[in-house]
């Protein structure tokens, strides 16, 4: 007769050998899987498919492409085309092309980077351990530890990282970025150099950094979620509010993008609502970190209570007819060019209706839908604008659609029109403030506080 003592015995041994199994597994490290290699056949195939979406579906590339200087960079991205890469190889060779295409809604891409690199930091991964902000003259300067900690290094120069100079290192990256202006490509990668910075150079765990030329530093790459990132997800830090001294306030909106429109509506109400109540007579609107969204967030967020008199928000167009935006007797993928009729009427029945004096707060990052508000206040007479221009064309492109790359998986994006200001005017050809103030990336309240420092005479036509 079987013991079932006997059974019960072999049952323990095995599952103690089958656990002693597994801790050796796991305290044996896993391999890291190397990284898919594309053919050189696959990623010019989806060069080709970059050049070929845009011909066909961009309304008019000479709006921003000089083609000789497209041409150029082709050439020399075609020519490092001769071996296989990873996809963020692959980036890397084609992102190339994004400063040429010279507008900032026209770009080679990383699908889902918000996504990647938040993965990336759940794996234990990290980034470069500061926040930065590159000057115009490509000098890279700490502004915190990632994500907007504080810093013993703040204000100071990088100078090597990691044994690279680092202006090269910023000029590597420039290279990639795209954007309207260098003034505007400077300030976008100022903001993401943590993910230009891994795409190009690995995440290395610890960082030897230079300084001012002289005193050299070490830090382990961080695991802190970028300001971005941290940002862009907070409603909170988008859209503040504030009563300043002297009859004066200051309405930050860094986006004109977000998914709960009515309580991005009653924010606007309730701040309106306390100016009146405060007697406000300065409104200062601050869009130096707003890349655009979505128009009603301006027209129904911000001149129900400020216009006077009918506007329009741009004047001629011109626009490739895609779905599903075909209107009847269109044709698709044909241009047409046209000119904005229809005016939007102004709410004089508003009872928060601000007469005093309104100021627009720009900077090189103010883009897209952030534009066209600030052409339309700027000619209709609803306020003025201060700050730093030069960074973004007036004559905006829009509509933005996204395709992905077929093998590489990236994403190109493109506009499906271009619209003129409402004056029609074409130059200036950059935004240009009334009132230029410097911006200190250090001390972003300082700009704010000049601002309120100048006396302002505006006379509404």
């Amino acid at each position: 007769m079987f013991d079932p003592s006997v059974l019960q015995a072999v049952r323990s041994g095995a599952l103690a050998a089958w656990a002693a199994i597994l801790a050796a597994c796991a305290a044996v490290p896993a391999s890291p899987v190397a990284p898919e290699k594309l053919s050189p056949e696959a990623i010019r195939a989806d060069l080709r498919f970059v050049l070929e979406t845009l011909e066909r579906n961009h309304p008019d590339l000479a709006h921003s492409v000089d083609r000789s200087e497209l041409d150029h960079v082709l050439a020399a991205v075609e020519r490092t085309l001769d071996h296989p890469l990873t996809r963020d190889e692959a980036w890397a060779a084609l992102a190339r092309l994004n400063p040429a295409f010279a507008d900032g809604h026209v770009l080679i891409g990383l699908q889902d980077w918000r996504e990647e690199s938040r993965a990336h930091l759940a794996r234990g991964s990290g980034f470069f351990p500061f926040e930065v902000s590159l000057t115009p003259d490509g000098a890279l300067k700490i502004l915190s530890a990632l994500g907007g900690g504080a810093t013993a290094h703040a204000g100071r120069t990088l100078t090597r990282i990691n044994g690279q100079d680092a202006r090269q290192v910023t000029r590597e990256l420039l290279a990639r970025t795209h954007g309207d202006t260098p003034l505007f490509r400077v300030a976008l990668l100022s903001r993401r150099w943590w993910l230009y910075y891994w795409k190009l150079h690995g995440t290395p765990t610890r960082f030897e950094l230079e300084l001012d030329g002289a005193e050299v530093v070490r830090a382990p790459a961080s695991r802190a979620l970028p300001a971005i990132l941290q940002e862009e997800a907070r409603f909170e830090h988008l859209f503040r509010f504030e009563l300043l001294d002297g009859e004066s306030a200051l309405l930050t909106l860094g986006s004109f993008s977000w998914p709960d429109k009515a309580r991005y509506f009653a924010f606007v109400h309730d701040a309106f609502g306390r100016m009146r109540t405060a007697g406000t007579r300065r409104l200062i609107i601050d869009l130096r970190a707003n890349g655009g969204g979505d128009d009603d967030m301006w027209k129904e967020g911000i001149l129900r209570y400020v216009a006077d008199r009918p506007y329009r928000a741009g004047s001629s167009y011109i626009k490739r007819v895609l779905e599903p935006y075909r209107k009847p007797g269109e044709t698709m993928g044909e241009v047409v060019t046209g000119e904005i009729t229809s005016l939007e009427e102004p709410r004089l029945d508003e009872p928060l209706c601000f007469e005093g004096e309104v100021w627009l707060l720009i900077g090189p990052l103010t883009y897209s839908s952030a534009v066209l508000f600030s052409n339309v206040v700027q000619d209709y007479g609803f306020g003025a604008v201060a700050g730093v221009g030069g960074a973004a064309r007036v004559r905006q492109s829009g509509g933005v659609r996204s395709v992905v790359l077929p093998n590489t998986k990236l994403t190109l994006s493109y506009p499906r029109f271009v619209l003129d200001r409402p004056s029609g005017a074409r130059e200036p050809a950059l935004l240009r403030p009334e009132l230029v103030l410097d911006d200190d990336p250090v001390r972003p309240r300082a700009a704010v506080d000049a601002l309120l420092s100048r006396s302002a005479d505006l006379r509404h036509p």
